[in-house]
């Protein structure tokens, strides 16, 4: 028999947005900077956890399976289990499900799954004819051959590469992710005015819930180590207006493209964990559980349109679990851009989509937009890529509690072309 999961507790850093070179945190120094109040307030020692499970993509040379790095900061003990996933955009989701189906089996009682990002220390790293370069150089014996190795050297062996540039830059397709959502927003007939007004709103609605505090308990405030500290995050624009956002230029089609800056999630260092129990770890410890993990479902489709993963992941989810999109009360859909959020919602109203996608007899419905990213999203947040599937789960979670809501799906489009999916129900 499979074994509810709850989660229990949770916490995030600030989303910092990167500005000229590397942040004040590393991905675990980030991952400490929000454990460590977290692991504070529980009536259990730190190791008394069974696994600790970390989604990061951008993993930095000096903190190789940052999920352990991260344990032991925390001082989890030498005996901690502690291992890192990665699955691009939903990898601090994919800690969740992972420990989801850990606790379920039978396999264990507490996991503390997260997800932790530095975009800003993303490398920089050598062309290719440059590393060869390097190599024939590092080969030739003697000075003569030293001198003629040093003759083929050319400028541009020496122009480095921007590693995050071809980390968004699909292998198969050659389409970076911004190129992906003007083919979604094409499909779909998403207007730039539409996508910019759709940008504005998360950012309001990001900036309400800072003023009304709706984020305590779950942001914490990280300190670097020069004694500043980060309490908020800083990528919001309260002021952001259509017009605003009009001024700006397409990124990635241009002239006539839909895709800015100001439409697309940022560029952002964060972290954020969830505490996963059974309910025998809830009765032991003595526990209050905040949801239960229904199911989730992870989904596949043409990297071209990556965007639209999340239709698919939540269709699969839903079907899986009879019921439809209307009997969902909140729904946290990650902001890659506004035209493949636009895009999702005008796939679920499409009927031709829903036929031949989804296998559906006609439109699966529309999501009415109050009940999405309520509290905005990577538009206004910031999107730290091994850590928003796991922050849109924690927040899915305590937005339901404040809003007296009692089903959610938390789901995302992932880079090579898949989308997850996870359903949670209030306790």
């Amino acid at each position: 028999m499979a074994r509810p999961v709850y989660i229990v507790d949770g916490s995030r850093t600030p989303f910092l947005k990167a500005r000229s070179g590397p942040g004040p945190f590393t991905p675990v120094d980030l991952a400490v900077q929000c454990g460590r109040p977290l692991l504070a307030r529980q009536p259990f020692v730190p190791d008394a956890f069974d696994q600790v499970i970390l989604g990061c993509v951008n993993v930095i040379a000096d903190e190789m399976n940052p999920a352990r790095v991260a344990a032991l900061r925390l001082g989890m003990g030498e005996r901690m289990v502690a291992f890192t996933v990665q699955i691009n955009c939903g990898s601090g989701m994919q800690s969740i499900d992972t420990g989801y189906r850990y606790i379920r089996d039978g396999n264990a009682d507490l996991i503390l799954a997260g997800g932790a990002e530095a975009l800003s220390h993303a490398p920089l790293v050598w062309p290719q004819n440059g590393v060869r370069w390097f190599a024939g150089l590092a080969m030739a014996k003697g000075p003569l051959a030293k001198l003629a190795a040093l003759a083929k050297a050319r400028p541009a062996f020496f122009k480095p590469v921007i590693g995050l540039e071809r980390g968004l830059t699909d292998p198969i397709t050659d389409l970076n992710m911004g190129q992906t959502a003007e083919k979604v927003g094409h499909l779909f007939g998403i207007t730039r005015q539409q996508a910019d007004a759709y940008a504005s709103e998360s950012h309001k609605r990001l900036a309400r819930a800072q003023e009304n505090g709706w984020l305590k308990g779950e942001v914490e405030t990280a300190f670097d180590r020069k004694g500043q500290f980060y309490d908020h995050d800083d990528g919001v624009r309260p002021d952001s207006s259509p017009d605003k956002l009009a001024m700006l230029k397409p990124v990635f089609e241009r002239p006539w493209g839909q895709v800015t800056a100001g439409n697309s999630s940022q560029i952002t260092d964060g972290a954020s964990w969830v505490i996963l129990a059974s309910e025998e770890a809830v009765a032991k410890h003595k526990l209050t559980p905040k949801a239960v993990i229904i199911d989730s479902q992870w989904s596949a489709l043409d990297p071209s349109i990556m965007g639209l993963g999340p239709v698919l992941s939540s269709h699969d989810l839903l079907k899986r679990n009879n019921m439809t999109i209307h009997d969902i009360e909140t729904w946290e859909l990650n902001e890659a851009f506004a035209t493949q959020v636009l895009g999702c919602l005008a796939a679920w109203k499409d009927e031709k989509f829903c036929r031949e996608v989804l296998g559906l007899d006609g439109a699966a419905g529309e999501i009415d937009h109050a009940k999405l990213n309520v509290d905005g999203g990577a538009i206004s947040l910031g999107h730290p890529v091994g850590t928003s599937g796991n922050r849109i789960v924690l927040h899915l979670v305590n937005a339901m509690k404040r809003l007296g809501t009692r089903r959610g799906i938390a789901t995302e489009c992932i880079g090579g072309g898949l989308g997850g999916a996870m359903l949670i129900e209030r306790v």
